[in-house]
């Protein structure tokens, strides 16, 4: 049997901290003196903290030079670490611990492959670290899906080839990282939205176990 690698994203997949960047986003906006509403949020979706940046700045037509850019980036991140601060275990999104779980029994190698700085101390928070056997997330990567930097990485880590890695992603971009490092992508949300994956789900609860053996054994 060939070894299969799983590999996890994080906000929208296992926690759903979209709602806190979303928040500090917004808090952000309203300093600069625009709004900024959860439809324009879809934008900032799997995409790193400076490209959001740039977004937003776009969006409210605000000039900045370097120094005020990272400024804002430095501000809004203690804002959202001090939203991600009360997080706890009942954040974790339906039936996550129980497909870890299934995969830690199976003894399946488990990656977080994230575009989150903040990804470690998140599943520290939510107390699922300990399923992981290696993170890599924006600490670790130069380029923001949808380039597959972060999945090679991750499946290099767990020393699977690619081409046997399933992915976990809530996002158009993840997804595209997914199929272009040429894993199978497993799309977590709205199929509307995320139909360049393999397979979607709107969660975890919809996936039975005989679906996970099946990865397994692909």
């Amino acid at each position: 049997m060939t070894k299969t690698g799983f590999i996890f994203d994080l906000d929208g997949v296992i926690v759903d901290t979209a709602k806190y960047h979303f928040l500090a986003w917004r808090n952000l906006a309203n300093e600069l003196g625009f709004e900024f509403t959860e439809e324009q949020n879809e934008l900032f979706k799997g995409v790193s903290r400076k490209r959001c940046l740039e977004i937003l700045l776009d969006i409210g037509k605000v000039e900045a030079n370097q120094e005020q850019f990272d400024r804002w980036m430095v501000e809004k991140n203690i804002d959202y670490l001090q939203y991600i601060e009360k997080m706890n275990a009942s954040e974790i999104l339906p039936d996550v611990p129980r497909v870890l779980e299934f995969l830690k029994e199976k003894q399946i190698p488990i990656a977080l492959g994230s575009a989150s700085k903040n990804a470690r101390p998140i599943l520290e928070k939510v107390q699922l670290l300990h399923y992981f056997d290696f993170i890599v997330d924006g600490n670790n990567v130069t380029k923001a899906k949808p380039d597959p930097e972060v999945f090679l990485i991750a499946a290099k880590k767990l020393s699977v080839h690619p081409e046997n890695c399933v992915v976990f992603e809530d996002a158009v971009a993840g997804i595209q990282a997914a199929n272009a490092a040429k894993m199978l992508s497993i799309g977590i949300g709205d199929s509307t939205i995320l139909s360049e994956a393999e397979y979607n789900f709107k969660d975890f609860t919809e996936m039975d176990t005989r679906f996970l053996e099946q990865l397994i054994n692909r």
